[in-house]
């Protein structure tokens, strides 16, 4: 079940919470914490596993015409069971209802490590399309890869 969430300090807490069991994404301690910071003042969406959260979401403006997927974990015992659709799903709807046409998201270039490729895939999945690499946004050994997806009507699986 996905739920939005309101109050800043139980976002941080669910963010952080998940976050922290996530090394392979977010292993990076400074990183964290600012992911951890921002998501309390932005939309975000946990779901829940047998009542407990395993997964969230959270969605920041870029401008008045476009959202990024700012954050988003999912406990690794709950992959492959639709969270992470759900999630992006509810983030989607929003977004629209904002009125933004695009959504972007940033991860780690394709083919720098499994865990992201698996991640790269799943973006790829909902819609996302390749729009640029960064190769030293977050240093050499980091490339970013920023996708983009329409979310005018025909655009993108979400």
């Amino acid at each position: 079940m996905v739920r939005q969430l309101e109050t800043a300090e139980e976002k941080r807490q669910i963010a952080a919470a998940i976050l922290h069991r996530l090394p392979q994404w977010f292993g990076l301690p400074d990183s964290t914490a600012e992911y951890i910071r921002d998501c309390g003042a932005l939309p975000f969406w946990a779901w829940y596993c047998r009542g407990t959260p395993a997964g969230f979401i959270a969605l920041k403006e870029t401008s008045p015409f476009a959202g990024e997927l700012y954050c988003m974990g999912v406990l690794p015992e709950c992959h492959r069971q639709g969270a992470g659709r759900a999630l992006f799903e509810a983030l989607a709807r929003q977004a629209r209802d904002r009125g933004y046409e695009f959504l972007q998201v940033k991860t780690l270039k394709m083919g720098c490590c499994p865990e992201y490729d698996a991640t790269n895939r799943f973006y790829q999945a909902l819609g996302f399309r390749p729009l640029e690499c960064l190769p030293t946004l977050w240093g050499e050994q980091n490339p970013c890869q920023i996708y983009i997806m329409s979310l005018k009507e025909g655009g993108g699986n979400g």
